[in-house]
């Protein structure tokens, strides 16, 4: 079971980092969970146009992994999220700002697919960093 959670997950952020159709490997009704709001997307479309939106529309991102841990059906990914902010984000105008966020995102795998997504991302620590007049966005302090 771990070796076929690790190739999923393994096949799903080869995928996503290289810009290919990383849904695939994402189930029909897959969940993400964003844990500091606890804000819920269902769906693949839904997922994959989160991802998508953050990687490509909000923000030019290249996230660097940086962990990968399996377990039975379970995998932990530990990442830094790279990025200059290019568009709105959660009420902040684009800044052109660079970001280097630490992050991480629990994976939970069945089937073959990723089932569920939960985010364990800094977002107001992100959103503050971005609104604040004259201090730049990679001093953000991790949460």
């Amino acid at each position: 079971m771990t070796d076929d959670t690790r190739t999923v997950v393994e096949a799903y952020l080869g995928a996503l980092l290289h810009g290919a159709e990383f849904e695939r490997f994402l189930a029909s009704d897959v969940v993400w969970t964003t844990t500091e709001t606890g804000q819920e997307t269902r769906g693949r479309r839904a997922v994959r146009d989160l991802i998508v939106g953050l990687h490509t529309q909000v923000f030019d991102a290249r996230p660097e992994l940086v962990a990968l841990v399996c377990g039975g059906g379970t995998a932990m990914v530990e990442a830094v999220f790279d990025a200059t902010h290019t568009g709105d984000f959660a009420g902040v105008p684009a800044s052109g700002a660079h970001v280097r966020i630490p992050y991480a995102v629990a994976y939970d795998v069945g089937d073959g697919v990723v089932t569920a997504l939960r985010a364990y991302v800094p977002m107001a620590a992100l959103r503050a960093g971005l609104a604040g007049a004259g201090r730049p966005a990679d001093a953000v302090p991790a949460s």
